[in-house]
């Protein structure tokens, strides 16, 4: 069970227990109904009865095929992705934004972006400079504005613009856990090569839109959705501008917590 949620999974081979628990969501619990909300069922294939026969590893949320390899990796790197959406979209608690976040003295620096938008760059880059990792994929918001910690692992592409292969780098473990944190700055931080980082302040109109962009759940429930970023951002400093490199950057991300 994640976010309220229950999600099965079935396999034909034992031996995938052991994976499943790192594909799973942050928060995750074991739950003893045999009612789910989403079922997914694994067929691993491994050789056939000829030895140069090799069977594909398929996975099937319902009756629908959403995964077919030869490397059963590759079915279970789809697996997490999906199941990680699919509690995003559906969380009857929380809103999911597509975000990286920091935590810097008592508050969160929240940077929304899908993939390849550099947010991952720039949360490293804030990490190294003695912020507190909260997450690189989404920002988890409670109703009363709060940001819950996300806590999987940081990854990091190889190259960039290269194929979407990622390094997963360590980041330190806070004694005691993680808490929720009011919001200190949400950053719309594009990347551009050689660009400074100038950035204007949004409007409230403005930002609630530009997260918009970014919330899992906008077309479902726009309208509690709406609501939902419209207390966000009141009161909240929201910035929007082009960056260079993320080293540039960090200081004056950090910098405007506290002004």
């Amino acid at each position: 069970m994640a976010q309220g949620l229950r999600i099965g999974v079935r396999m034909n081979d034992s031996q995938l227990l052991g994976e499943l628990p790192q594909r799973l969501p942050p928060g995750w619990k074991p739950a003893s109904s045999t009612v789910v909300d989403r079922l997914y069922s694994i067929i691993a294939g491994g050789g056939g009865a000829r030895s140069s026969v090799r069977r594909y590893n398929l996975l099937y949320v319902g009756s629908a095929r959403i995964a077919r390899s030869m490397s059963l990796d590759e079915v279970l790197d789809r697996l997490e992705d999906d199941v990680r959406l699919y509690v995003a979209e559906w969380s009857r608690r929380k809103l999911f934004v597509h975000a990286g976040v920091v935590a810097w003295e008592g508050r969160a620096i929240v940077i929304p972006g899908r993939s390849f938008s550099g947010k991952s760059t720039l949360v490293d880059a804030l990490v190294r400079a003695g912020a507190t990792y909260f997450s690189d994929e989404y920002a988890v918001f409670d109703d009363h504005g709060l940001v819950h910690p996300y806590e999987v692992p940081l990854s990091l592409r190889k190259e960039a613009g290269g194929p979407p292969e990622k390094v997963r780098v360590d980041t330190p473990k806070q004694p005691g856990g993680l808490k929720p944190l009011p919001v200190g700055v949400i950053a719309m931080a594009k990347y551009r090569p050689g660009a400074r980082w100038r950035p204007r302040p949004l409007p409230p109109g403005q930002a609630v839109l530009s997260l918009l962009a970014n919330t899992v759940a906008a077309r479902r429930k726009p309208e509690q959705v709406l609501t939902k970023l419209a207390r966000i951002v009141e009161g909240t400093r929201v910035l929007r501008g082009s960056r260079g490199e993320a080293a540039e950057t960090v200081g004056p991300l950090l910098a405007a917590v506290g002004s």
